[in-house]
């Protein structure tokens, strides 16, 4: 089982990226892992740590700052580029994974990879948590700002395959982001894929509104690349600024720093919780022929195992065929 790795992708790269696969492989017995990047680098950073690690030597970057098209047809010798064409030309290869720029992943995985027979565009699947035990997946999360009907078919599809393996649930709730929770409600795009969602072969349950997706009553919730862009990143904004400000309180009173002390497990515990990152690796780009994980640019050396764990349960679970599966079943509900 091998998993290529491109070692130069993020901002904590190369050190964080080699120090997280040597990790997986600890973890991982039967896993062999491919780095791709500058072969110098890469081996300082191993320091002879090169059991079951193979390098495949790729000096070029692709930085955010690149147009994601250009670079992939043209930086051939970068460490994204030649990860991709491993993962294309191999069939011992299960996945890739990147914390590279999300635009040229994307550009890769469709140049390079190509889609799943049926679907018309991949899309970014990011798990968030919920204020229940429970979590949920946001599908697309950005890669795709504009969209049509079918678009987010398919995404309501590759959402429910993918929550159902990740958390054994066999029959995810599936809502679509709208401004109202009423049928009727949202814009021409929600309203024309609504009962679409409805005949679709999933538990579709109406509309939901950006204030119910954490809510825990949601499992995959379902919306073009930028309005759930737009919630994912100000959902982000607004923890960091509570998180900011109750750090802020309790540093300005002397009885909240004594109180800080005993609550100590309790804040490590919210921590943990809202890491979904560390516990759950990237997101995967749902609709490619392969297994494509693309971890946040700031990831650390944790990420990138969860990312490996991801990929290697996923292709377990045989994602890809299930995501096939969910087409036919939907195709022939629409031709009947």
């Amino acid at each position: 089982m091998k998993i290529v790795v491109d070692a130069f992708g993020g901002d904590n790269a190369p050190v964080e990226i080699v120090e997280g696969a040597i990790l997986a492989l600890k973890k991982h017995k039967d896993l062999e892992v491919i780095l791709c990047g500058d072969e110098k680098r890469i081996k300082e950073c191993l320091n002879g740590r090169e059991e079951r690690i193979e390098i495949s030597h790729a000096p070029d970057i692709i930085t955010n700052n690149d147009v994601p098209t250009e670079a992939i047809r043209h930086k051939k010798d970068s460490s994204m580029v030649r990860a991709f064409d491993i993962l294309k030309e191999r069939e011992d290869v299960i996945g890739m994974v990147s914390a590279g720029s999300t635009g040229a992943i994307l550009t890769g995985a469709i140049m390079k990879i190509g889609r799943i027979k049926g679907i018309s565009r991949p899309a970014l699947a990011p798990i968030l948590p919920t204020k229940k035990k429970s979590d949920v997946i946001i599908i697309d999360s950005g890669a795709n700002v504009d969209c049509k009907s079918v678009n987010l078919v398919h995404f309501a599809l590759m959402g429910s395959a993918y929550y159902s393996i990740i958390y054994d649930t066999p029959n995810p709730r599936v809502a679509l982001l709208s401004n109202g929770a009423e049928e009727g409600k949202g814009n021409e795009l929600t309203k024309e894929v609504y009962p679409m969602l409805k005949a679709a072969p999933i538990n579709f349950i109406g509309n939901r509104e950006g204030c119910d997706y954490m809510s825990g009553d949601v499992d995959v919730m379902v919306s073009d690349g930028f309005a759930a862009n737009a919630l994912l990143k100000g959902t982000e904004g607004a923890v960091k600024a509570v998180l900011s400000i109750l750090k802020g309180s309790i540093k300005s009173h002397f009885l909240s720093k004594i109180g800080a002390v005993f609550m100590k497990r309790t804040f490590k515990d919210i921590k943990n919780r809202v890491d979904i990152q560390g516990k759950h690796g990237g997101s995967p780009f749902l609709g490619c022929k392969k297994l494509v994980v693309k971890n946040h640019g700031c990831c650390k050396r944790e990420n990138i195992v969860s990312s490996i764990d991801q990929t290697i349960l996923l292709n377990e679970k045989n994602l890809i065929k299930r995501i096939e599966s969910a087409i036919t079943a939907f195709e022939e509900v629409k031709g009947e």
